[in-house]
This record gives C-alpha cells, structure tokens and sequence, in this order.
C-alpha cells in the first residue's frame, strides 16, 4: 500500500497550533520542512506518519516524501531528504553502513521494532515437502515440483518481495543450489494478496513473509531455517557452505533502525529529539497494520486513533 499524493503541513505552523489550541513545546528552529520518507509497505507508512504528525504538533513544517527504499540515501547524503524512519537490519544494513561512512547520514537509534524477514511456507506444505524448515528439503527435486508453477517447472517458485527491498534472494538461490526460480512480487499489496488466495485453496506457495506484520498471525506456517547469518556470509565468498559465492545463508534478524541526514540535529534540534526519543513494539504496530489491510481503514485514521489514544506518550517526546 502507498500513498499517492504528498502531505504537507503549512509553514505558518506556530499559527496552526494555537488555533488548535496547542502551544508548540519545541522552538521551530528552522522554516524549512522536515522531508520524511515514504516507502510501499504498510508499517512504514504508519510510523512515518505518526512521527510527522508528533512534529507537527511542536510546530514543525513537515513533507511526506515517496522514495525508494535503499536509493533514499542519496537524498539523505545531501540533506534534499531529511529522515527515514524504517532501516531493517534484515535488508538494510549495508546500504545504512556505506551511507553512515560518508558522514552525511546518522543513525537515530532503534524504533524498538525487532524485524525478521525469510522464506515461508503454509503449514499444508510440510505434507508435500518433508524436511521442513530445515533448508536442505528444497534442494530435493520432489519439493521443487511441489513448490512449481506451470511457468517454473521442474523448478519450485519462490515469490519474494519487490525489488526494491533487496534482500539478495536470486543471490541465496545461485548459492546454495536451489532448484527454485526467484519472482518478485510487484507491491507489497501483491505479495499478500497472492499468499491469500493460495491459502484459500491450499495451492503450493514459497514467499517472503516479514515481522512486524499481520501475516505470522493469521496464516499457520513457518519460516525456512537457513545456515545462519553472519556478516562474512554477505562478504566474504570463501565463509560458509560455497567457497566460491557469498550469500550462502540467511537474512540477519534485529532492529529497526531510525536514520536520517546528519544535518538534523544542528538544523531541527528538538525534532531530532523527538525522532531518537520515538518507539514502538512490534505487537503496536502489527495491530494496526492490521487495521489498515485487513480491516480496511485508512492509514490517516489508524494514525489519528494512535494519536488520541497516547496523548501523554508522545507529547513526551517533544517536551510537551
């Protein structure tokens, strides 16, 4: 799900404020807005706006920019986008460190979600595929069938997420020797609307399935267990099972990070504050993602909901 149109707050936030009758409780240090990313998954969008809004309230000039999930750096280099409030270590950590290298990009802590991401596999599967989770049951020219399309036969179907989120799936393939042929989903609306109809009819299906996310909880299955990541994994070719070929593992595990041009903190102080001071869990968020693709309700509300329903908790985070 993505937003089609970029919000803006207007500049005379000081204004705005007081006819709400709030006072902002941080000085507007800069005119200038506050350029936020915003990416094609559903969490994303929630915690962004939720921060853009928190900024709003302490008088903050605030613009909801669409960008590319790992290109965004080069915007965040030059300070044209300000922050981005989403980096999973899953899929993110490389282009993060190589950003953070240049001087140009700070990390701003952890949002206090802890991300996986990995191959899964509907319960009904194990059936026709013995050996799972462990890895080595797909390289057996059955499961591969069991797992096949018409279009990727003899070779199992793997749908990972769209192209934009990395994650190096295709490289994992070449690797290890799966005999599986990598798609990739299209938008992240795609990705889960192809996992349920494949529920409902107990059709073979292998994808990417993330946490925080509602998917975990409403659908019975599990994640493929990988050799275990380690950094050399996606570094140095001659670390694990290919001594010719690096990826040979699974994703990392871990945070969520908060990130953003290094120029916030002299720029925006008090909304730099603020962003370091923001956290959420993943149980938060994965209800409200639910609320937003199952339940059908807009992002704006899930947002206005979250905004009334912890007043004290984010006011806090602005000194409020």
């Amino acid at each position: 799900m993505t937003l089609s149109k970029t919000l803006t707050c207007l500049t005379q936030s000081a204004c705005i404020a007081l006819a709400l009758g709030a006072v902002p409780a941080v000085a507007q240090e800069s005119t200038d807005p506050i350029r936020l990313t915003l990416h094609d998954w559903t969490g994303q969008l929630i915690t962004t706006q939720i921060m853009g809004e928190v900024l709003k309230q302490a008088g903050y000039n605030i613009e909801y920019v669409q960008a590319d999930y790992l290109a965004q750096f080069a915007g965040l280099e030059t300070g044209d986008l300000s922050v981005a409030m989403e980096m999973w270590e899953t899929t993110g950590r490389d282009a993060m460190d190589a950003a953070v290298a240049t001087g140009n990009v700070e990390v701003f802590g952890p949002t206090g979600m802890q991300a996986k991401e990995e191959w899964w596999y509907p319960s009904y599967m194990v059936e026709r595929c013995p050996g799972l989770p462990d890895w080595h049951a797909l390289l057996e020219p059955a499961c591969a069938e069991a797992f096949s399309t018409a279009e990727t036969a003899p070779k199992g179907r793997y749908l990972g997420g769209p192209v934009t989120w990395g994650g190096f799936d295709d490289e994992r393939v070449e690797a290890l020797g799966l005999p599986f042929e990598v798609i990739h989903a299209g938008t992240d609306a795609a990705l889960f609307a192809e996992l349920e109809s494949a529920y409902q009819r107990q059709a073979p299906i292998l994808l990417w399935i993330y946490a925080p996310h509602w998917a975990p909880a409403k659908y019975d299955g599990a994640w493929v267990e990988f050799p275990t990541y380690e950094a050399a994994c996606y570094t140095d070719p001659s670390w694990g099972l290919n001594p010719d070929m690096a990826y040979d593992c699974g994703k990392p595990f871990g945070e969520i990070w908060k990130v953003g041009w290094a120029g916030v903190k002299d720029k925006w102080p008090g909304a730099y504050e603020a962003i370091k001071a923001f956290t959420i869990d993943n149980a938060e968020m994965g209800a409200m993602i639910t609320a937003v693709d199952l339940d059908g309700q807009s992002v704006e509300a899930v947002v206005a909901a979250w905004m009334a329903e912890n007043e004290p908790r984010w006011k806090a985070w602005i000194g409020q």
